[in-house]
């Protein structure tokens, strides 16, 4: 059965600067907080608009690397990793608090979301730092990953994504993004894609397999060229089918 509601996030406070263009078509959003790109301003500029959209708010962090916008793994200690992800985090939270906002979701960024997919000590750190959160905060995992079944056995609250604008290789990674289709940016192609997501928990894979998926929020990218003019239509799309957006 279709739902008549999906859940929409994006990556923001990335340095795009169209926030406030995407705002008013999405329900949730993951703010940078320092790792791969962002600074307090930023945080505190997008948790405002957040607010004023009423927008789910989520932490992306990400390896501490700015120079490659946190795409590229970093070689670090289970402790230093730990050090950086709660460290950005905590930044984004203490900024909520002083809005009077919550955190809703943590979304790792990047190398550190899609390494967590595949490799269970990177997942294990993420892990520890969703432990030390004291509210009821949900982690964003791909289906049929590593972090996923971690966050299952240890008590952490998930939420499955999956991903609108990007295709997927036949185990539910994603194409890398060296390939020339890593993402999709034709609006007909992306609805079809997410709509069978949506409809039949399918997804077509780059190599034409149909396999299962699950997900309860999709991602469009906020750092794509297109990306407002993609969830403009999306939405309008998806409303001609009788869901919404929330």
């Amino acid at each position: 059965m279709t739902p008549n509601a999906i859940d929409i996030n994006v990556d923001v406070g990335e340095g795009i600067g169209n926030e406030s263009q995407l705002m008013p078509y999405i329900s949730s959003c993951n703010i940078a907080c320092g790792g791969h790109a962002g600074d307090k301003d930023t945080m505190r500029n997008v948790i405002r608009l957040a607010k004023k959209h009423r927008v789910k708010i989520g932490a992306h962090p990400s390896f501490p690397d700015k120079v490659n916008f946190g795409r590229i793994r970093m070689e670090m200690s289970c402790a230093a990793l730990f050090k950086s992800i709660k460290g950005q985090v905590d930044d984004l939270f203490n900024i909520l608090r002083e809005e009077h906002r919550s955190l809703h979701h943590i979304k790792p960024h990047g190398a550190l979301y899609n390494l967590a997919a595949v490799d269970e000590r990177i997942a294990n750190v993420i892990i520890e730092v969703m432990k030390t959160m004291v509210l009821p905060i949900k982690l964003y995992v791909p289906y049929k990953s590593v972090i996923e079944k971690l966050a299952i056995t240890q008590n952490i609250p998930i939420i499955y994504e999956a991903f609108a604008d990007r295709n997927y290789h036949e185990d539910l990674t994603l194409v890398s993004r060296k390939e020339a289709a890593a993402s999709i940016h034709n609006e007909a192609h992306l609805f079809t894609h997410i709509f069978n997501m949506i409809s039949k928990q399918k997804v077509k894979t780059i190599t034409g397999k149909i396999v299962d998926i699950k997900a309860q929020t999709f991602c469009i990218h906020g750092d794509n060229p297109n990306a407002v003019n993609l969830i403009k239509n999306l939405g309008l799309r998806l409303k001609n089918h009788d869901i919404q957006i929330r």
